[in-house]
């Protein structure tokens, strides 16, 4: 009986030599090109840790001033327990609007940064615009606005949208150029205007990206703005700075336990809805 049941035995074919010569040599040449790449990687790192003057031994000596640091920082005061849900509330406010308007300015961005919808004329101006916006920090484009408008989280909220327009407009820009051309190029056949490729072409194919890459906009906008606090943008940051320099280290971990919590309470509610539009 047990022989009955045995699985008879699979002949599979055997390869002659000159088939597995040319598989060798297809293989060949992606090992090759895997090995020069890992070794220009571990130059360049090499090279860039001596120049950054990064150093292991540094770091384990330092451990123990970290772990002291974060000692200091238990047990948490929740005595303005308020003032902190103001601060996080107008955070989130900050994030919101940032979001929508950055968002909304980016696609229109990318409309002229995309190479299959705007002519060359157009679109290296919009790369080169954001490139250059790209390049400027957060908090240098914060400080640029403070200046203008002054304290407040006005300030940071021009500050995240004028940010996001060379972020995330430019992974905007590339969904709308990864989409599939099948159906573009029958609309383009059937005599379809630009405009109508775009409305029904490009954008509903790009919709599902497009909508994932707000959301983790609008997550990257929250933790920003308890950074843009620091130069007087509105938000938490700057009760943390003041907690740090007064060493109210329980206070400071109150704000940094309810940043934890918002956060990761976005972050979940935002996978949530990337697992359901995708």
């Amino acid at each position: 009986m047990t022989q009955l049941l045995a699985p008879k035995p699979v002949d599979r074919p055997k390869l002659d030599e000159a088939s597995r010569q040319r598989l060798e040599r297809a293989f060949s040449v992606p090992r090759a090109r895997f090995g020069a790449g890992l070794a220009i990687a571990v130059v360049l790192f090499v090279w860039s840790s001596m120049g950054a003057q990064f150093n292991f031994l540094e770091l384990g000596e330092g451990a123990s001033n970290m772990g002291e640091f974060l000692l200091r920082l238990f047990p948490p005061t929740w005595d303005k327990l308020g003032t902190i849900v103001d601060l996080l509330i107008e955070t989130l406010q900050m994030a919101i609007v940032g979001t929508v308007l950055g968002a909304v300015l980016s696609l229109l961005f990318a409309f002229g940064a995309a190479s299959n919808i705007a002519p060359r004329w157009v679109y290296y101006p919009f790369r080169w615009g954001m490139n250059i916006i790209r390049s400027l920090p957060d908090l240098v484009i914060a400080l640029m606005f403070v200046s203008a408008v002054g304290l407040g989280p006005f300030a940071g909220i021009l500050a995240m949208t004028v940010g996001s327009i060379g972020s995330i407009g430019k992974v905007f820009a590339e969904a709308m150029e990864s989409v599939d051309r099948g159906p573009i190029t029958a609309m383009e056949a059937v005599g379809a205007s630009r405009r109508q490729i775009i409305q029904y072409g490009i954008l509903p194919s790009a919709a599902p990206m497009l909508t994932s890459y707000t959301l983790l906009l609008f997550e990257g906008n929250v933790r920003g703005a308890t950074i843009l606090g620091l130069v007087g943008a509105g938000g938490i940051g700057l009760e943390l700075t003041t907690a740090m320099n007064m060493y109210d280290y329980g206070h400071l971990s109150a704000m940094v336990i309810c940043i934890i919590v918002l956060v990761t309470v976005i972050d979940q509610a935002s996978a949530i809805i990337r697992r359901k539009i995708t």
